[in-house]
């Protein structure tokens, strides 16, 4: 007795390919004397003449079912999955040989011809029944790469495969091909809207057939370059780089072996999208992956566990995001290894539309099953890594450990909670005095946020300002502050106290906004304050970025009557050119060159320097970090104009201020 196709494959891939011997065929070969078949090679005859079956000899169809009938685990052959695929209509057919094509007929004899004619046009890969109620068992097992199937057949029809199919997550993309013998609109337009890629005519026509099932093939090539690549650097994407994850971990955990995930983030990419423009960015990602992709062929012989293993896989995720993976690797040192070439590769200077930049990345690493053993788990650690990576200032590596976590954890309730601080009035402002060097009287202040926290009390900028600039929330938060210090230095003066200039910070994001402008506007106007006692300090790298468009948002700041000042000044690479256009104030020296000040007599350059090149734009000039007598006599003999510091005060909420402020006065008034 005859066994159906699918049960005799099913019997030999069981027994496995080693077993296999010339008469252990999973070709098919019929024996049914009564049809009078004997092969399952037939030759194509005219249309209308007697079919008669052709018995094949040939040593090529006596080979084991291994060479014949691949059983292949992934959806798409890899011929469709390897690197650059041609344009379409530029196929050559021979790379769509290896497709699994999956043929489903009532009728075996169909089937059979079907399947010779595909062979002699070059296939060699099928997936065949002639029981249709299987169908969607064997596409779980095989994942074909195309499904022709007939239209009209008992029990299951063509239709119903269509719906099935479009209805599964994992088979609504697979073509598929409908074979029918009907010929009224009516059927094809209701096989179309349920999503037949194309039609073939019964009885087939073997040209035709080849032809349209290279089409077919040539537009699923198409559309997995786009699925499972990224279009800028042809790098896989992150679908891909998931199903290559996922087989990886599943590998370990079987061989008790390690592998590791490398998440590589570009530093500071998004300031150098927005200043260069997109199309600088494209460039600089580009040269970014090949660059990474060059490194990655270098150093993996090394980290992996053998020459046999898995080679490494780089994958581009998202916009700055770029993935290693290593299936394979001796022990966790060598992912490391891999890292610190990686981030040696990315630091060199590039070139980019007449730019020399130099990039950095953060790199996250995770290594497998240890760090986690699923995906979900995985990939959290390994954000968390990233992360830890970019707080410390980037351009470096992390690995995970267990006390991350909690520390990522901590960092989303933190985030959370801050998203609530405004809407629960816990900021407040300190403000820090501002002082005359050659008269030591207050005469103007800095306002300085904090965070009344509900459980971890008081916390600094520093605890919580780079959080909000990472989840977005800084230009409301800046927003709020500006509020705050028009409303505040305005009761001051309500009061009788001396008008006073107060400074705030703004930061790049918040200037970048394009209603700043219109928020100082509407806090002047609503507080009632004269624009020119409020003052906007910006650091000289935000300044700087983008110098050029910088000019025109300052000079539209300053006609509204606010003054400017360029903070930290000497941590960054200021263009002396572009300081003279900037319609300054005043300039704020970095603490960091008056800390080393011991006495009225050491030598400071830079400091004399700065202070000599700032009065001679016509800029008052501001120390901060002033702690000491002897740093306060240093500055007052190069003639600097105000400071900041311990020695004076600390900043002080705006009730301690006021008294302060008054006190001051009070002094002045008795001198």
């Amino acid at each position: 007795m005859r066994l159906p196709i699918f049960q005799l494959l099913f019997s030999i891939f069981s027994r496995g390919r080693s077993q296999h011997t010339q008469t252990e065929r999973v070709s098919l070969v019929t024996s049914n004397v009564s049809e009078g078949i004997e092969s399952n090679r037939v030759k194509p005859t005219p249309q209308g003449a007697e079919v008669t079956p052709q018995v094949d000899k040939s040593p090529s169809h006596a080979s084991p079912s291994s060479e014949v009938y691949t059983m292949t685990s992934e959806l798409g052959s890899t011929a469709l999955r390897a690197g650059a695929v041609p344009e379409y209509g530029d196929y050559d057919q021979d790379l769509f040989m290896d497709a699994t094509v999956m043929i489903v007929d009532d009728e075996l004899t169909t089937v059979e011809i079907l399947q010779a004619f595909l062979e002699d046009a070059g296939y060699r890969q099928f997936v065949t029944t002639s029981d249709a109620t299987r169908a969607l068992e064997l596409m779980e097992n095989e994942h074909p790469d195309v499904v022709l199937t007939d239209l009209k057949m008992p029990q299951v029809s063509g239709f119903d495969i269509l719906t099935a199919m479009r209805a599964h997550h994992e088979f609504r993309h697979i073509p598929t091909i409908m074979l029918t013998s009907a010929d009224d609109s009516e059927t094809k337009l209701k096989a179309l809207q349920l999503g037949a890629s194309d039609f073939l005519a019964k009885p087939v026509d073997p040209s035709e057939l080849a032809l349209r099932l290279r089409n077919t093939l040539a537009a699923k090539a198409y559309q997995d370059r786009l699925a499972f690549y990224d279009p800028l650097t042809d790098l896989p994407n992150r679908r891909t780089f998931m199903d290559r994850l996922d087989m990886a971990l599943r590998q370990a955990m079987r061989n008790n072996r390690s592998g590791a995930i490398l998440h590589v983030n570009l530093d500071r990419f998004k300031q150098i999208n927005d200043t260069l423009g997109h199309r600088a960015g494209d460039t600089l990602l580009k040269a970014v992956s090949q660059r990474l992709g060059h490194c990655i062929r270098n150093c993996d012989t090394s980290a992996r566990l053998s020459r046999s293993s898995p080679e490494a896989h780089l994958s581009r995720i998202s916009g700055d995001e770029f993935t290693v993976l290593l299936p394979e690797i001796k022990r966790p040192l060598n992912a490391e290894h891999v890292a610190r070439r990686i981030l040696e590769a990315i630091r060199q200077p590039l070139h980019v539309e007449n730019h020399e930049l130099v990039v950095t990345a953060s790199i996250g690493i995770a290594v497998f099953p240890n760090d986690g053993e699923d995906m979900e788990t995985l990939l959290k650690h390994v954000d968390i890594t990233t992360n830890c990576a970019k707080q410390r200032g980037g351009n470096t590596h992390q690995s995970y450990s267990s006390d991350m976590h909690a520390q990522g954890v901590e960092r989303l309730s933190l985030e959370s909670q801050l998203r609530k601080a405004l809407e629960r009035d816990e900021l407040l402002l300190y403000y820090q005095p501002k002082v005359d060097v050659q008269t030591n009287q207050i005469v103007g202040a800095e306002a300085l946020v904090r965070w009344q926290h509900p459980e971890f009390g008081l916390l600094a900028p520093g605890d919580f300002i780079p959080l909000a600039e990472d989840v977005g929330l800084i230009v409301p938060i800046g927003e709020w502050v500006i509020n705050a210090v028009c409303q505040q230095n305005k009761v001051w003066q309500s009061l009788g106290r001396p008008p006073l200039c107060v400074s705030l910070n703004v930061s790049g994001q918040q200037f970048r906004d394009p209603n700043l402008v219109r928020t100082i506007f509407r806090a002047l106007a609503s507080s009632g304050l004269a624009p020119q006692y409020l003052k906007l300090e910006l650091t000289e790298s935000v300044i700087m970025e983008n110098a050029k468009e910088n000019v025109d948002a300052l000079h539209a700041i300053k006609n509204m009557g606010s003054k400017l000042s360029i903070d930290d000044f000497g941590t960054g690479y200021s263009s002396l050119s572009y300081l003279e256009q900037f319609p300054l104030d005043e300039l704020k020296i970095d603490r960091s060159f008056i800390t080393a000040i011991q006495a009225e007599t050491d030598d400071a350059p830079i400091v004399t320097a700065i202070i000599a090149m700032a009065h001679s734009l016509d800029l008052a000039v501001v120390v901060e970090g002033v702690e000491s007598k002897e740093q306060l006599a240093f500055l007052k003999k190069r003639g600097c104009d105000e400071y900041q510091g311990y020695f004076f005060s600390k900043p002080l909420p705006a009730g301690e201020f006021a008294m302060l402020l008054q006190q001051t006065t009070a002094r002045v008034a008795v001198q």
